[in-house]
């Protein structure tokens, strides 16, 4: 990894601070807002990858406040101004509340008190004070750095028709999030993969026949296992990758600052994969299996059987396939965890809301990638190829973040 002299300014903050040690703080406090986010977004019904911008608002917020009372790290963009000993723990929790709640504005009741039941832990006083205030600026730091960001970008797609014909009416979702501003990345396009495989190619007719019998609503060849591994993964966005960033935070028995630093790089590498995966799919514009299989007689491969009544699994998602995004986001997020600390994980279960009683284990980060590019393929959304792309894609995000993001200063 590559490692940064301090600055002069910075080498005097590390040597003047006398602040509130971190390790007092509690070290669950980042991992406490950061099941709020994941609850708050879903509240607030937001997309995935509107939710992952929302997430590495928070998260970096939260790193920026806590860098600055003790800077073992290169900040996001700055080191800010410190009261002599802030409180840690209330300078985390009101970055994080002041980023959400402008964010989440319906959830407000929730992340208020949230907020409150966190600040009742801090002794009142002169630090508490402090804290809330550095708090408040590293909050209105993030807001303003994403203010003009892209992300309410107007929607501007053009639907491919002929004067006079009847297209389907539903405009497909995040055709503008690759004019996102990146957190991380030089470019939406940075790491964009090759084009989807050619239709007349072997791998294109075994991709095609894979997903038309595993991925069928009915009739498929699935078996119990591969029923419940789909219906586990039609979840969606950060509910399906922060559990496994708190469980190596807890794994690695982390200090509040190394927390917080871990949950802003899986969060950066996780917003800017979408940013990433929208780029792709909408320079490509590839065909859904559920467009392909009703249309396996115009591809030019012998080898494809047209099927006219065939649907998948699960309804299928509005915007282009290629590459797989549910796969980008795994990858990213697993990406981070395998360069900071190995593939092998001590066993970790995770639960999914869109399949109650069904569980899945791993004690392997790239047995979880290649979980979820199985899944998609048996829900019918998604060809392996694509997958594959997807998940290469988020571990490429993933090490450029790292690589460049809040790196150690020594």
């Amino acid at each position: 990894m590559k490692q940064i002299r301090p600055s002069p300014w910075l080498s005097g903050l590390l040597c003047a601070a006398a602040l509130l040690p971190l390790s007092a703080a509690r070290a669950d406090v980042v991992a406490d807002w950061n099941e709020r986010a994941v609850s708050a977004v879903y509240a607030a019904r937001m997309t995935p990858d509107m939710q992952a911008r929302t997430m590495a608002m928070m998260h970096i917020a939260m790193f920026e406040a806590l860098n600055s009372l003790q800077p073992r790290y290169a900040p996001y963009r700055a080191v800010l101004q410190v009261e002599e000993r802030a409180d840690p723990s209330a300078a985390t929790a009101v970055a994080a509340h002041d980023v959400l709640v402008l964010v989440c504005p319906e959830q407000a009741k929730d992340i208020d008190a949230g907020l409150q039941a966190d600040l009742a832990k801090v002794p009142d006083g002169p630090e508490k004070e402090a804290g809330t205030r550095l708090g408040q600026r590293a909050a209105a730091a993030m807001l303003a750095e994403r203010e003009h960001d892209g992300a309410t970008a107007p929607i501007t797609y053009r639907p491919f028709t002929q004067p006079g014909r009847y297209v389907p009416t539903t405009l497909p979702q995040s055709s503008t999030w690759m004019g996102v501003k990146p957190f991380a990345l030089k470019s939406s396009d940075q790491f964009r993969p090759p084009p989807p495989i050619a239709l007349s190619s072997a791998r294109w007719a075994a991709d095609y026949n894979e997903v038309k019998h595993m991925g069928a609503k009915i009739g498929s060849a699935r078996s119990a296992d591969q029923n419940d591994i789909a219906n586990f993964w039609q979840l969606t966005g950060v509910a399906t990758y922060n559990p496994l960033t708190r469980h190596e935070a807890v794994v690695h028995k982390l200090d509040l600052l190394d927390s917080a630093r871990l949950f802003a790089l899986s969060s950066m590498a996780t917003a800017d994969a979408a940013i990433a995966i929208f780029d792709a799919k909408y320079a490509y514009n590839f065909w859904r299996p559920i467009t392909a299989i009703r249309n396996g007689d115009i591809d030019g491969n012998d080898a494809t059987e047209r099927d006219a009544t065939w649907e998948p699994l699960i309804n299928t998602p509005m915007h282009p396939e290629y590459p797989c995004a549910h796969c980008t986001f795994q990858g990213a997020a697993a990406g981070v965890l395998q360069v900071l600390y190995g593939d092998a994980v001590p066993k970790v279960t995770l639960t999914s809301t869109a399949a109650p009683g069904i569980t899945r284990s791993y004690e392997r980060l790239s047995d979880y990638v290649a979980e979820v590019i199985d899944g998609r393929i048996y829900e019918g959304v998604h060809y392996r190829s694509s997958g594959e792309a997807g998940a290469a894609l988020g571990r490429k995000v993933a090490d450029e973040v790292v690589r460049t993001q809040l790196v150690p200063v020594h």
